[in-house]
């Protein structure tokens, strides 16, 4: 405890020597929680923490000097100076990384531990948290999903009467934040977070309940908080009685009271402690900064090489969503790494019915239904896929996955960057979008454009049959988080499949017509009215090449400078989304940027127009976006 707390300070004395930039999160009074929980987990077990982790990193066995240089931004750091103080992580450790957004790391600590589970392992989860993040809404989701599948997680919420420069008891009603826990049949203690004794006592007995089977538990740790918010805090908000009551709660004074330790042992520790911190320090001092020229190195992996099919390739007429059906099972078979869940998926089959008898073929520990909780179904599959799982959940509607973007955007994207490849999240998110007739303004959105804006992610709009089977196959080969947008519009367009081939790499367009005279981008459902456009126009002698990009990230560059090029620099993108920030002024100022040569007119965009989108069909088909539009776009460009 005593050199988590020299370190904390030195930490503090770094930064203002100018040697941390940023803000740094000190746990100084909270030492007693990690100490006394990591004295009795045992190894195998993992933790997460907030972003006021480094007492937990340091009791789980992370070096020190290597997090020190992290949080000093260093290029010896434990994760190279990408982390820096608020996310770093030490994974070789256990310790699988702090957390910036408070309460996300829970849903992820639920998939870390389903995760060793499936796989035959006992290991204990423990999740920290502050006592602001059990006011946010993935921390009750996460405990519910825990709780729905008898989790080992221990939920260890270090409750320091802060919420940031707000008092707890501000906000939140009652007096103890434990009740909350019970409310959801959660075992629930309120334990003296400052006594490393009863931290130890109550997280060994967490332990046995969630190694029996039945957690998860809730432990509301009550501690002090020995400084400000941040590194930079002044307190200014915070009365002085407080302060010096928080310091009367100090648990070194406390463990030395405990132990009957004497002022002289007391003395030597800190003096011996207080050494190794300032050799850490100095030589923190002396590390450089890390290379520049390693900034893109580790945002995806190599594209490796996937497991052969043992099968003949065998082609069958079949509607799209029985495509994705198949290639379910078809990953489920080669892989028992793969699970599939999310809301209604198991024993109905999805509201679609694309995850139809997959359960009864795989099981229900394979193929499972899963609360109302989109922020849980994904941050499970964070941790899940960190945990070694090939997880494909599903999102019911995409315009659903806003109330959860966090675990794809701050999460997933950033385990492999962050740890330099010595984790990664190999998920598959699936999940449908568009325009339907009556769906309304809350159940039609095309968001393919706000996820392709996301490094460490790929996105995937299958457009026919084949491509819904190949790159469902393809994204859950991949060892990169991938989501796939699927068009509930397609699901029972029949095409040819072949089944069992080969399977490709998440990358890649497809020209699926060659022409000469205009050049016709674009992806998912408004495929099928391209190529009708460039049908109608071959009987005006304007022949039309039709290029489906496929995947917007990686975005295929060649693909489009080869269309750019042949159809002599005139171009039409078209897609259902909003025109204003569509995917689409993405391609347009690529190829602007990168092709500006080739052009002989301004290229053209169709798309929805900005406006919410009706429930009325009458409505919708006057501003969706038609095979007549894209005709229309390409006469402009042609006589240009």
């Amino acid at each position: 405890m005593a050199f988590i707390r020299k370190f904390e300070e030195q930490v503090q004395d770094l930064g203002r020597e100018g040697h941390v930039v940023g803000s740094v999160h000190l746990c100084l009074g909270q030492e007693a929680i990690p100490v006394g929980a990591m004295s009795v987990l045992e190894p195998g077990d993992k933790v997460l923490a907030t972003y006021r982790g480094h007492g937990w990193a340091l009791a789980c066995g992370a070096d020190p000097l290597a997090l020190m240089a992290e949080i000093a931004q260093r290029a010896d750091g434990v994760n190279g100076g990408r982390a820096g103080s608020p996310m770093l992580s030490a994974p070789d450790a256990g310790f699988l990384g702090e957390n910036s957004i408070i309460g996300a790391g829970l849903p992820i600590a639920a998939g870390v531990a389903m995760a060793d589970g499936a796989k035959g392992g006992t290991a204990v989860v423990l999740a920290s948290l502050g006592d602001g993040a059990m006011n946010q809404g993935g921390t009750t989701e996460a405990m519910i999903f825990a709780a729905a599948k008898n989790l080992p997680v221990i939920f260890a919420c270090e409750n320091n009467g802060w919420a940031e420069m707000t008092p707890t008891a501000v906000t939140t009603r009652g007096e103890h934040l434990a009740m909350r826990g019970q409310g959801l049949n959660i075992e629930s203690h309120v334990v003296d977070g400052n006594d490393p004794v009863a931290v130890a006592d109550a997280v060994a007995d967490a332990a046995r309940v969630c190694r029996s089977g039945t957690g998860p538990v809730l432990l509301e740790f009550k501690t002090a908080r020995l400084s400000g918010h941040y590194n930079k805090d002044i307190q200014h908000y915070r009365q002085a009685e407080d302060i010096e009551a928080a310091k009367r709660l100090d648990p070194l004074l406390r463990l030395r009271e405990l132990e009957g330790l004497s002022d002289e042992d007391a003395a030597l520790i800190d003096a011996e402690v207080d050494a190794e911190i300032k050799l850490l320090a100095e030589k923190v001092r002396q590390m450089p900064a890390p290379n520049p020229d390693g900034v893109f190195e580790h945002l995806y992996a190599p594209d490796l090489p996937v497991p052969a099919s043992s099968q003949t390739s065998e082609v069958k007429e079949i509607p799209y969503f029985r495509a994705v059906n198949e290639a379910l099972k078809n990953a489920m078979q080669r892989r028992d790494e793969v699970i599939v869940y999310g809301e209604d998926v198991g024993y109905a089959g999805g509201i679609f019915g694309v995850t139809r008898g997959l359960q009864k073929q795989f099981g229900q520990e394979r193929v499972f239904d899963t609360p109302i909780a989109e922020s849980a179904i994904l941050g499970s599959a964070v941790g899940a896929a960190i945990a070694g799982l090939r997880p494909v959940v599903e999102i019911m509607w995409a315009d659903f996955v806003f109330v959860a973007l966090d675990q794809i955007i701050n999460q997933a994207s950033n385990v492999r960057y962050v740890n330099r490849s010595k984790l990664s999240a190999p998920l598959v998110i699936r999940m449908q979008q568009g325009v339907t007739p009556g769906s309304c303004a809350q159940h039609s959105q095309s968001i393919e454009a706000i996820l392709s804006h996301i490094p460490g992610i790929k996105v995937g709009l299958p457009a026919t049959p084949q491509d819904a089977y190949a790159m469902t196959l393809a994204a859950i080969e991949d060892p990169d988080p991938v989501v796939l947008l699927e068009h509930r519009s397609m699901y029972q367009t029949v095409g040819e499949v072949a089944l069992n081939g080969p399977t490709e790499i998440a990358a890649g367009a497809v020209e699926r017509r060659d022409g000469a005279d205009v050049a016709i981008i674009s992806w998912g459902s408004m495929v099928a009215p391209a190529l009708e456009a460039a049908e109608r126009l071959s009987d005006e002698g304007i022949d039309a090449t039709v290029v489906d990009l496929r995947w917007l990230r990686p975005l295929d560059d060649q693909a489009i400078a080869k269309a750019v090029s042949r159809c002599g620099g005139r171009v039409v993108i078209a897609h259902e989304a909003f025109l204003s920030g569509g995917f689409g002024a993405e391609v347009s100022a690529l190829i602007t940027e990168r092709h500006f040569d080739l052009l002989v007119s301004p290229v053209v965009r169709v798309g929805t127009p900005d406006v919410r989108m009706p429930s009325a069909p009458s409505l919708q088909d006057s501003v969706l976006p038609t095979a007549s539009d894209i005709i229309d776009a390409a006469r402009r460009v042609h006589t240009r």
